[in-house]
């Protein structure tokens, strides 16, 4: 049989090698089935990337090693981060006390405080006297008292729309809540520490006919504050404005909406 005459093969010196058939239907050639091994990589690949992800994590703001190709390559902790550490022993309700005797302690001690200083309690005399003798160092409590009650007068209440006790009259939901964004410490001398917190507030009586809303305000709350009596406690404390972002286009929700989501929704204990 000479080359060429047996459809499908080749002849080189008296070896025969049978070539494939094409496939009859014009396709290309069949490959083997790969889904099942590709899947696997992936899977493997997503496992590996997470691992690598949590021990990059762990390392946090960890000392650097001696490699001084590595030397200060690693993340640091940011500075305003928060610590997850649980500063404070208090009961729902009651303004948090037994706070760390460091920085971090100052500051989750001033963040709760500002918290305090801007609520509606802080409008009739028993509630605000309740307050000044929880968060105001010993020495200065009654110079506090003082002080408040001149700045808090029936005038000052009928301003807000308010009764001259400072509460909200029949059909009305007075808001006064203070929300901390953040924390700085100014300065700092072990016992003594000065405490900036960035606010935002709501201040307004909500209700269908009230002339005054409620409205959004940001500013800014430094306490000076001193370890008395095994916690930190507010020397003095002053109020500043800004810093303000731009408005948002948000639509301004009805009275009913504000009354309601006052009654509702509960505030926090606050960690630095």
């Amino acid at each position: 049989m000479s080359p060429g005459d047996e459809q499908g093969y080749t002849e080189t010196g008296h070896t025969r090698t049978r070539l494939p058939d094409s496939d009859p239907y014009g396709g290309a050639p069949r490959r083997p089935h790969r889904s099942s091994s590709r899947s696997l990589v992936t899977v493997v690949g997503v496992v590996v990337l997470l691992i690598a992800a949590i021990a990059f994590a762990n390392r946090g703001g960890g000392s650097g090693g001696d490699d001084a190709t590595t030397k200060g390559s690693k993340p640091q902790t940011s500075s305003t981060a928060p610590s997850g550490t649980r500063p404070v022993q208090a009961n729902s309700g009651t303004i948090p006390s037994g706070f760390a005797h460091t920085d971090q302690g100052a500051q989750s001690a001033a963040a709760n405080y500002a918290v305090a200083l801007g609520s509606a309690d802080m409008f009739n005399k028993a509630g605000r006297d309740s307050i000044l003798q929880a968060i105001i160092t010993p020495s200065r409590v009654a110079s506090s008292e003082a002080a408040f009650d001149k700045a808090y007068t029936p005038v000052f209440s009928k301003s807000l729309g308010l009764n001259d006790d400072g509460t909200a009259p029949k059909g009305y939901t007075f808001v006064s809540r203070t929300s901390p964004i953040g924390t700085k410490v100014a300065q700092s001398t072990g016992n003594t520490t000065t405490v900036e917190v960035w606010c935002s507030g709501l201040l307004g009586l909500a209700g269908e006919n009230s002339t005054n809303p409620v409205t959004n305000s940001w500013f800014t709350i430094t306490m000076e504050l001193e370890w008395a009596a095994g916690d930190w406690k507010i020397i003095t404390h002053s109020q500043k404005e800004g810093p303000a972002p731009v408005p948002g286009d948000d639509r301004a929700s009805s009275a009913d909406e504000m009354s309601k989501a006052v009654d509702e929704y509960g505030g926090f204990t606050y960690a630095r």
